[in-house]
């Protein structure tokens, strides 16, 4: 309890009670309890800029985002968001809250997801979507997205073309291709100003990596 009263501030006490009802975080380790708390700073650092967001749906809607867990390459990808969204509403409902605000909270997880595709219309879904999306970018970011690469079995780059300079981008099998097959975009598509600026700084930090790593392994960079 001390770490999420030491994080959570005054949302300590529901997020103690939804972490309890969501139970153990599983093995994967882009999606633990790190992850949890690196979003709610991100949320939170959005928030306080943000007029009119409920902090109580903001508070469990970012520990819920990822209830139930489905890996990068699974069919079901594209349902993750709606699954966690479903799973939530039945947590929060045991957590006696009213249907308006699990109806919110289910919102901002649906819509959080890239696959989903679901705009959001709050904003605790705007301030979730961009939360989990720089936690997606930036030096973290380069650090998940190796991590995901070698639980998919994928390398590190393609030895033959690293900056795939004359073939087609393929992040299912070369880890360094996913920066320009997806996290250079990532923030083109932010939903608040706070959220924008944040991402620009880290999309730099992944374009100065991964200009390092071409220098070192003596590639090139178009």
């Amino acid at each position: 309890m001390d770490w999420i009263e030491a994080n959570f501030g005054d949302q300590a006490g529901l997020a103690a009670r939804v972490l309890a009802a969501l139970g153990p975080a599983g093995n994967d380790g882009s999606h633990d309890r790190s992850h949890l708390l690196r979003v709610w700073q991100n949320a939170t650092s959005i928030a306080d800029r943000e007029a009119g967001c409920d902090r109580a749906v903001l508070t469990a809607a970012v520990i819920l985002h990822d209830c139930v867990a489905v890996e990068k390459n699974s069919p079901l990808r594209s349902q993750a968001s709606r699954l966690a969204a479903s799973r939530a509403r039945a947590i929060l409902a045991e957590l006696d809250w009213e249907a308006p605000r699990i109806d919110a909270a289910a919102h901002a997880i649906e819509a959080h997801s890239f696959s989903a595709g679901i705009a959001p219309e709050t904003v605790e879904a705007r301030i979730v979507q961009d939360a989990d999306r720089l936690d997606a970018i930036g030096a973290i970011g380069i650090a998940r997205c190796f991590y995901v690469a070698g639980r998919m079995g994928s390398g590190l780059y393609d030895p033959v073309d690293p900056p795939a300079a004359h073939r087609d981008l393929d992040d299912r099998c070369f880890a360094l291709d996913h920066f320009g097959a997806k996290l250079f975009k990532v923030a083109e598509n932010f939903q608040t100003k706070t959220g924008q600026a944040l991402a620009e700084a880290r999309t730099r930090t992944m374009r100065d990596f991964v200009q390092a790593l071409l220098d070192e392994i003596g590639g090139r960079s178009e």
